[in-house]
């Protein structure tokens, strides 16, 4: 990174490290023995994190992680299922759009942006629509930062005998979901988040006798998950032209991943990056939007200045010319701004970042105590 080149603390694309941006410098042939190779050395590692070595498999897919979410839906739920959409943020309410655009029945659940699903209030839906044959639930919903109870509302849709999907996009590979007790037929994450990749690859770790049953689901050609899965077992390449320089970084960046001690070193990290912004935030009076119980060490939201002269707009550009890029924030209802926990930052950058808000305000003349 030179230094003029800001740090993005945003939930993806993020700042990567120069060992994996270095893996993008060879060009891979797609039918290569040495690329079909990497990729099977990424899936196995994915796999591996998730502890589903056996009992599931890794399918990868081109394009970004709502690719890979739009895949799981069309591959998994039947054309006459029906989809229970839990609801706390933008992505929830995303995922509920892919369900009207493909044609599948779905009813939404929705909370309030502070508020989790609660596995009571799954129970009652399902216990009462008996028509509903998969759960889709966002794990930690990046609107906010909030994370929903994933292994209590995973017991309980299991309880029903339903296919649960999960949106863990930003949350797998910091916050611990292990397959062998969480019982789900899709789990959906992507190459830029807390794996520190660059954006471009989806995949979704699928429960191995829920993907062989799902032949013939999927209305879309490029995003039949089950066709990707049986074509690469069987050729071990992708069917269409795969993110070549994507799955390098990914596998550079997993092998770090693993070097740095995996996901407790990953977690604690981002834990520490959440803590000193949290509290460096609140020295300038800022109040983070989520009670610290339900904030997931992912994304931050934060109250935006009461100053009438705030505006997100002067107040991104005065922070990035202090070398760091935020979020805008997602919610409706009051005005916010989101800052990132996760890439390859230390507890410092968040120090310094800090900093470069309480210098940006200082400059604009914004109040904010």
């Amino acid at each position: 990174m030179t230094s003029a080149t800001p740090i993005l603390l945003t939930p993806g694309p993020l700042t990567t490290s120069q060992r994996t941006r270095s893996a993008m410098l060879t060009d891979w042939g797609s039918w290569d023995d040495g690329f079909n190779a990497l990729t099977a050395s990424v899936c196995g590692r994915l796999l591996a994190i998730a502890n589903g070595t056996g009992s599931h498999v890794c399918v990868p897919l081109q394009g970004s992680g709502t690719f890979a979410v739009e895949a799981a839906i069309g591959t998994f739920v039947p054309r006459d299922g029906k989809v229970l959409v839990l609801v706390n943020g933008a992505y929830g309410k995303r995922l509920a759009k892919i369900c009207a655009a493909m044609g599948h029945d779905h009813t939404v659940y929705e909370t309030a942006d502070d508020v989790p699903t609660t596995p009571e209030a799954v129970d009652g839906l399902l216990a009462a629509d008996r028509a509903i044959t998969h759960v889709g639930l966002i794990h930690c919903e990046t609107s906010t930062g909030i994370l929903n109870p994933l292994p209590e509302i995973a017991a309980v849709v299991a309880r029903h005998g339903r296919g649960l999907i999960v949106d863990a996009m930003s949350s797998f590979g910091a916050l611990p979901i292990d397959a062998g007790t969480v019982p789900f037929e899709a789990l959906i994450a992507a190459s830029g988040k807390c794996l520190e990749g660059v954006p471009g690859m989806g995949f979704v770790i699928a429960k191995a006798d829920a993907l062989a049953k799902a032949e013939g689901n999927s209305p879309s050609l490029a995003l039949d998950l089950h066709d990707q899965h049986v074509y690469m077992r069987r050729t071990g390449q992708w069917r269409f032209t795969p993110p070549t320089h994507v799955v390098a970084a990914l596998h550079e960046a997993l092998l770090q991943y693993e070097d740095e001690g995996g996901l407790p070193a990953r977690h604690a990290k981002y834990a520490r990056n959440c803590e000193v912004l949290i509290r460096g935030m609140e020295r300038l009076g800022l109040r983070s939007f989520l009670p610290a119980r339900i904030q997931a060490p992912i994304i931050v939201t934060f109250h935006a200045p009461a100053d009438p002269k705030y505006r997100f707009a002067d107040f991104y550009a005065a922070v990035r010319e202090r070398g760091f890029i935020l979020y805008p924030g997602k919610l409706t209802q009051v005005e916010t701004f989101r800052v990132g926990c996760i890439g390859h930052v230390e507890s410092a950058d968040m120090e310094r970042a800090v900093e470069a808000v309480a210098d940006a305000f200082r400059a604009l003349s914004i109040t904010t105590l």
